[in-house]
């Protein structure tokens, strides 16, 4: 009877965890974070609801399993590229030339750190609570799941401001969870907090053996078919780093971080890593979000007169350790950038559940208050994603560009420059000085910026890194391959490299890297040719050809074509969602990152183009 009513009880949190969703979308409610709308699930059917779920080992493993799997997911999050120097500064709207987003962010988080101690000792004065450090931790932990999203759907990631919040968080993340792991060390090891020192010798061991796997051709034909030796070996990573935590006396959730650390800095291909978000959002996460819910007893927090007012106390607490130090931006930004830049960093959740299940089971903080930092960490990222969005100013569509940089002066790039060129495209050409006396001819027609070498310092200095679609299209292959990657390494979102050997053409997938061949591209034209030729006219022809537009305005979420505004001269061929190609017609519903295929004139197009890639 008992294994009956444990299945029931996870029937129930899987079935929770898929409506939530899809509740979500019905509503209209895509302002709430699909995570917290899951905890908030969880309360109606746990303690504070109907009680429908038995806590037992299915659900505890699996919990167990799930928040583990997010921390690891948390250090994966990290784009180390991020912390490169390499892009070049340019000049804001207001003329100031914009800052070293390193070296600011570092300066805001210490500044973060230092106001969150002070607050903590005012607490602490003030008899909420009985550590300091504890709650230094809770009140600058910053959360990625909500900051990344946020500044993806602003379309701002890559701008200064965008890299700026994103590194604060970043920091806040890296330096917290250090701060949790020695916290925990201190009051469950006995002072051994060295042996700490042994986890990470191993993650630094593990990295470089990652490092020559990853090289060998071996490990690129087991990555194929049902053997996915990738997934494996991640898997493996996370259960022997968080086996290793647990016997040098650390928390397990340090050694899924630093697992999520190490994939991260091994620069996983796209697909691996879809493929472990897929399993870790779409079944462990979920279940254990749901179960944070279910255990609290959010009417127990209403008992104390004491306990209501911390509700409020931490949350002014939150976000003045955030917007003081990002006050220090008004050097270069407008105060609704500010302002929020700094709500946005309130948003916390994932490190304050560790840090708040660590110290109630260290009898440190009671369950009553373990349950007050989850509602508070819940009610920020609520509000202040909301408050960003309302906040921060919106990009003039008039004035954006996508910058195109070209590697490699040739007569088929020279052609896609005067096919391509128009306001919207701006498009600067680089080649090797030796080799430019080839194409004088181009000098009458574009600049072509002189490199002494493909060196990746020489690459590095010029603003090619700044660009949004780099293309490197010379004449020897295997530097192609080294500047495409290492292009793809330092952040640019799209690099194009041309590449004649078929061997390679795979490994430069699996790095992001889009690949064309000029024997390639013959065999596929002839092939149209012979098969399609009316197809094969629309690939020529700029006022009937095919133009993929990625739809980044969120003022379009949830439109129909029916309803769309600007179908004029132009007609929605294929829509590309995900993994999913769909037909379109009138009931069709558009949604954020959409890939539409239209057919139109050139002018409408681009004008479309505009519209949607671009948020007003």
């Amino acid at each position: 009877m008992e294994h009956g009513a444990s299945v029931i009880s996870l029937m129930i949190v899987i079935i929770v965890a898929l409506l939530t969703p899809i509740i979500l979308v019905r509503l209209k409610l895509n302002v709430i974070p699909v995570v917290v709308a899951e905890i908030l699930m969880g309360l109606i059917i746990g303690k504070s609801g109907f009680d429908l779920v038995k806590q037992d080992m299915w659900l505890g493993t699996l919990s167990t399993l799930g928040f583990i799997f997010l921390m690891f997911l948390s250090g994966l999050e990290i784009d180390f590229t991020a912390f490169s120097n390499s892009k070049k500064r340019e000049k804001l709207p207001n003329g100031k030339l914009e800052p070293n987003s390193f070296s600011t962010s570092f300066f805001i988080f210490v500044g973060i750190l230092i106001l969150s101690i002070v607050l903590s000792f005012l607490f602490v004065l003030a008899g909420f609570v009985e550590s300091t450090f504890l709650m230094t931790i809770i009140i600058s932990t910053i959360s990625l799941g909500v900051v990344v999203p946020t500044l993806k759907e602003a379309n701002i990631m890559r701008s200064a401001i965008g890299q700026i919040i994103l590194l604060v968080a970043v920091i806040a993340d890296l330096v917290t969870m250090i701060l949790l792991a020695v916290f925990a060390s201190i009051h469950e090891s006995e002072g051994n907090t060295w042996l700490l020192l042994i986890l990470f010798a191993a993650g630094v061991l593990l990295y470089f053996a990652g490092r020559k796997f990853k090289n060998n051709k071996l490990a690129d034909s087991l990555s194929r078919g049902t053997v996915q030796i990738g997934t494996r070996a991640v898997f493996a990573l996370i259960i022997f780093l968080v086996a290793l935590s647990e016997t040098v006396g650390a928390e397990n959730i340090l050694g899924a971080f630093l697992a999520g650390v190490l994939v991260s800095l091994l620069s996983p291909n796209e697909e691996l890593v879809h493929q472990l978000d897929s399993f870790g959002y779409g079944f462990l996460i979920p279940i254990f979000f749901v179960m944070v819910g279910v255990k609290m007893d959010i009417w127990s927090l209403f008992t104390d007169i004491k306990l209501l007012l911390f509700i409020p106390l931490l949350l002014v607490a939150l976000l003045v350790s955030k917007l003081i130090p990002v006050y220090y931006l008004k050097k270069w930004y407008d105060p609704k950038t500010v302002i929020s830049s700094g709500f946005l960093l309130t948003s916390t959740l994932s490190l304050v559940i560790a840090a708040s299940t660590i110290g109630e089971r260290m009898n440190i903080i009671s369950s009553q208050m373990s349950g007050i930092f989850i509602l508070v960490a819940i009610i920020s990222c609520i509000i202040t994603p909301i408050v960003f969005k309302k906040l921060f100013p919106k990009e003039k569509v008039g004035e954006k560009t996508i910058k195109v940089s070209i590697i490699g002066v040739n007569k088929v790039t020279m052609q896609v420059y005067r096919d391509l060129k128009s306001s919207l495209y701006e498009i600067t050409f680089y080649h090797k000085k030796q080799e430019k006396q080839d194409f004088q001819i181009a000098d009458s027609l574009f600049e072509v910026n002189e490199l002494e070498s493909y060196s990746e310092e020489i690459v590095g200095d010029m603003e090619i890194l700044s660009s949004d679609i780099v293309v490197v299209s010379t004449g020897d292959m295997k530097k192609n391959a080294e500047m495409s990657s290492f292009i793809k390494k330092a952040g640019v979102e799209r690099v194009i490299c041309r590449m004649e050997d078929i061997e390679q053409e795979e490994s430069l997938r699996n790095e992001g890297i889009e690949v064309f061949s000029m024997l390639t591209s013959t065999k596929a034209l002839l092939g149209a040719l012979i098969q399609s030729p009316r197809i094969l006219s629309l690939i020529g022809n700029n006022e009937a050809s095919l133009h993929e537009i990625r739809l980044k305005n969120k003022d379009f979420e949830g439109m129909t074509l029916r309803t769309f505004p600007f179908t004029g001269d132009v007609i929605f061929v294929r829509i590309f969602r995900g993994s999913d190609s769909v037909v379109p017609h009138g009931g069709t519903e558009l949604h954020y990152n959409d890939h539409l295929i239209v057919t139109g004139s050139e002018e409408y197009v681009r004008d479309l183009k505009r519209k949607l890639e671009f948020c007003e």
